[in-house]
């Protein structure tokens, strides 16, 4: 072989080996992207110029030959695909009725330029939780106008009415009202100001707590305003020496909240009683009143954020509609929750359940024994 052959051959031999290298490169340069694409939630398809499926995501996997609400996605996501091959940029939302309902969004973009173009990415999201979230927070917003809307349209009428009246016979009980609708006013800020601050903490602060501590602490809060109402506040300890993790300020303000429930919607002389009893593995705190009771119709939404079973007497009682909402939500971010029972016309018992701390399980092994 002539010397200039074998150097022909090397120079062949170096662009072979330099060619080799970056195909290796450039395969596991795809191998991470599609690696990083499988782990993605959302859906992703890529086609090439022929609409020939080029790769495909797990989470993409579900609408190929899909059936039921995957197939009306399927089909949808098709179409964008046929567009966007025609170099346009497309998206829709589409409503699926399920089961399970829910709502997702749908996209395709051309891949390359016009004088290059490479084929089509494809995406399908779920964007049902955002939409939800979407339609909590318009609701929470427009019921928040409403409620602060009626004080302060109330506390405007009174001003301007005290404003052109002399007499002290008159002028002394509108701003009696002017008190009330401030204090109303109040109410519901510091009750939306708690809800904000357990809402958005993650996890509350605990230290191991005395559950007759709380419901003591909880009850002479409303010994005045049951007294003042008639009302004969009973506390039945069924359990002593039991300790909860808990944020103490929380949970003495959730049971506050339904002691002074019970203590509302109670007729003058009828009892509330506060009780405690030992659970598997929990306690519970337990208020029962035989007041007004509420309708069937609405225990299962008694707990939303400024709903009310009967609007004209929250107003004359002075609830905010907010109470229940944070006793939820105490309940649920210290691992509890919160139960009703009741009976329209005979009364109603609420049940708060919260962990027994784990020092207490000598207390729990001892009383069940006796039992």
């Amino acid at each position: 072989m002539s010397p200039q052959r074998r150097d022909q051959t090397a120079e062949i031999e170096k662009a072979l080996a330099k060619a080799l290298e970056e195909t290796d490169i450039a395969v596991g340069q795809r191998d991470r992207l599609f690696a990083v694409l499988d782990e993605l939630r959302q859906g992703v398809l890529v086609v090439d110029v022929d609409g020939r499926e080029l790769y495909r995501n797990p989470a993409a996997e579900r609408y190929r030959e899909a059936r039921h609400s995957d197939a009306v996605v399927a089909a949808g996501l098709d179409a964008l695909v046929a567009r966007a091959l025609n170099g346009e940029r497309c998206e829709k939302e589409l409503q699926v009725f399920g089961p399970p309902r829910a709502v997702v969004h749908l996209s395709a973009v051309p891949i390359g330029d016009a004088e290059r173009p490479l084929g089509v990415a494809a995406f399908v999201s779920d964007v049902s939780e955002m939409h939800r979230i979407e339609s909590v927070r318009r609701d929470f917003v427009a019921n928040v106008s409403h409620e602060l809307k009626t004080p302060i349209g109330a506390l405007e009428v009174l001003a301007e009415t005290l404003v052109a009246e002399d007499d002290p016979a008159i002028t002394r009980p509108l701003a009696e009202r002017i008190v009330k609708e401030a204090e109303r006013l109040a109410r519901i800020v510091d009750d939306l100001l708690d809800l904000s601050i357990i809402e958005t903490q993650e996890a509350p602060s605990r230290a191991p707590v005395p559950l007759e501590v709380l419901v003591d602490d909880a009850v002479d809060q409303l010994r005045p305003a049951a007294a003042a109402s008639g009302i004969n506040l009973q506390v039945h300890p069924g359990v002593t020496g039991a300790l909860v993790s808990c944020e103490r300020r929380q949970v003495v303000s959730a049971l506050a909240n339904l002691i002074d429930n019970a203590v509302k919607y109670s007729e003058q002389g009828s009892p509330v009683t506060v009780s405690t009893a030992l659970l598997d593995g929990e306690v519970e705190v337990s208020v029962r009143d035989a007041g007004i009771g509420i309708p069937s119709r609405d225990l299962e939404r008694i707990f939303e954020r400024f709903y009310r079973v009967d609007q004209a007497r929250s107003r004359d009682t002075g609830g905010t509609g907010l109470g229940l909402s944070i006793v939820r939500h105490v309940a649920r971010a210290h691992g509890g929750d919160i139960t009703v029972e009741s009976v329209e016309g005979q009364g109603s018992t609420f049940r708060f359940v919260l962990p027994l701390e784990p020092e207490s399980a000598a207390l729990r092994s001892t009383q069940q024994e006796n039992v």
